[in-house]
Order: structure tokens, then sequence, then C-alpha cells
């Protein structure tokens, strides 16, 4: 059996594969399907310092080879979360990691100092890239200066355990906000989130989306991100987390031929619950095949 075990900014993985923020619940709904603790690691839904409602209905919309959503982060925030999510989750072999978003750079580091303490959470992953939502989210991963603010406070706060920052791909140049983030003490950058996009009902003549816009992911987006784990793995020298329409294990193993040391499943989880089990069992055979013993080797090596 080869080496599947990866290093991420200090935080050693049993495997590349993780699950993406949004489409994994809190990883408890999907244990009638998988055994979580064959994961990398399951990254939870995004957690914010106050309780968050989400955008009104209707706030998913299928599209060709994709979906759109505008969900808007709805959660119950940190404190909920350490109180009741927390003891539940916390036990599993895998490695749990909170999405943190926030309105403002204090709600960032605020929520991020609030789970520091706890032992179970092995990293953060900082959403400086959530387009659906009205203050926050994206607006902070569209500047260089913007992703750095957010990244030093998130530093500050979240000493000593692993900090990876999710990148948003509505962006001129995401290099350039991957080097901002790796200079303010990113551990890793994830990327992509989903793409901004829009779906019309030609009968009512109206958005299909509350919000009009919202978030384009599925496999419509791949060449678009693995396009960006490319550029952004030349650009930096932290480890890249890449996602944005896996469906399988090929689109895994494309991803990290393009750079990524890790990989997150997202939009997939809804087709097949068991696709994260699916995708370890296809590296594993991917190495055997051709003879590699550690997938390390096959990183950024097109």
């Amino acid at each position: 059996m080869a080496n599947l075990s990866v290093n991420i900014g200090g935080l050693e993985l049993q495997n590349p594969v993780m699950t993406a923020s949004g489409t994994f619940g809190y990883g408890e709904e999907f244990t009638p399907f998988i055994d979580i603790n064959r994961l990398g690691a399951y990254i939870i839904k995004g957690t914010t310092l106050n309780p968050r409602q989400g955008n009104d209905y209707p706030r998913m919309v299928e599209t060709p080879a994709g979906m759109l959503n505008a969900v808007g982060l709805q959660n119950k925030g940190v404190d909920y979360f350490i109180e009741h999510i927390y003891p539940r989750i916390k036990d599993y072999k895998s490695h749990l990691i909170v999405n943190v978003s926030g309105a403002n750079v204090e709600d960032y580091a605020e929520t991020a100092r609030r789970l520091h303490p706890l032992d179970g959470v092995k990293a953060i992953e900082v959403n400086i890239s959530c387009p659906n939502v009205k203050e926050g989210g994206m607006a902070f991963g569209t500047t260089t200066s913007g992703a750095a603010a957010v990244t030093k406070a998130v530093r500050e706060a979240y000493p000593g355990k692993t900090l990876i920052v999710k990148l948003s791909p509505n962006v001129t140049s995401i290099a350039d906000i991957a080097r901002a983030v790796e200079a303010e003490g990113a551990d890793s950058v994830s990327l992509i989130n989903t793409l901004m996009g829009m779906s019309i009902d030609v009968e009512k003549r109206r958005p299909h989306l509350s919000t009009v816009t919202g978030g384009l992911s599925g496999p419509a987006v791949r060449p678009v991100a693995v396009r960006m784990v490319w550029q952004v793995a030349k650009a930096v020298n932290i480890p890249v987390v890449g996602l944005g329409g896996i469906m399988n294990g090929r689109d895994a193993i494309e991803f990290m031929l393009a750079g990524a040391r890790a990989i997150e499943i997202g939009t997939a989880n809804f087709v097949d619950p068991a696709v994260t089990m699916k995708v370890i069992d296809y590296m594993e055979d991917y190495c055997q095949r051709h003879g590699i013993s550690d997938i390390n080797e096959i990183v950024g090596c097109i």
C-alpha cells in the first residue's frame, strides 16, 4: 500500500481527502453512509460569532453540470457549536476543521479565539470568499489588503494551530491574494470557493434565487479551479488545498497533479454521500497502478 499521508501546514492527514464546508453538515449526518474515521479531515459548515438565519428561500437551484446556492452561512453561532455540537463530533479519528466567517475583521478574530482552546479542533479554515452574504465574506477576499487584514487578525487570535485561508475565484489575480495571506501567517490556502452565477425562471421572468445571484459549484467550475490551483501552487510556498467540482477519484488526482497537496469534496456529497470513500479507494488504486510509493510524489508533477 502506498503512503497516502500528507501534511497541511503542520497538520498531518492520513490521506488527502477532506470535505468542503457547507456540503457535509457537522459530519454526523453522513455516518449512515461513510466511515468518517477514514477521512483525512472533515470541514464543518460555516461558523460565525453570532447566529445567522441565512438568506430567504429559494436559495438553491440546479444548473447544467452544477448548482447555485445562496444559503448565506446559516448557523447558530460559535458558542452554540462549542456547547452543543462539538462534544458530539470531537472524538473521530479524522481531524475536525471548523470553517470560520464573519461580518468584520473583529468577528473573524473573536470566533477563532473562542475555538482555539478546543483540543478536538485541529485547524480552522477562514472563509474570506463566500459570495452569498451582504456583509463580510467575499468582500475581504477580493483585495490583497482585505485578505491580509483578516489573516493577520486571525493569526494573532489563533496562535500555534493550523490556519487555512479559503480563497475566492472572483478576483483578477488569485495568486496575489494567496501571497498576501501567506505573508500574514496563513499555513495553507484552499481554493476555489464558488463562482458568482445567476439563473432566471423564464416563465416567471424573475431570478430563481431570492438573492438574485449565488455561488456556482459542481463539475462546471472544475477547469477554472484546476487552473487557479496550478497558478497559486507556483506562487506560494505553503501547501495548497484544491476544490471545485471534484466528483470522483480522477478529478481529485487532477488537482494534485496541478499542485494541490490535499483536496476537498463538496457538491458531489449531495449526489453520492459515499463519494469520499470511493475517492480514497481510487487514490490507493492509482498509486498501485502507477508504481507510486508515496502520493506526495505526484503533487505538482505535470
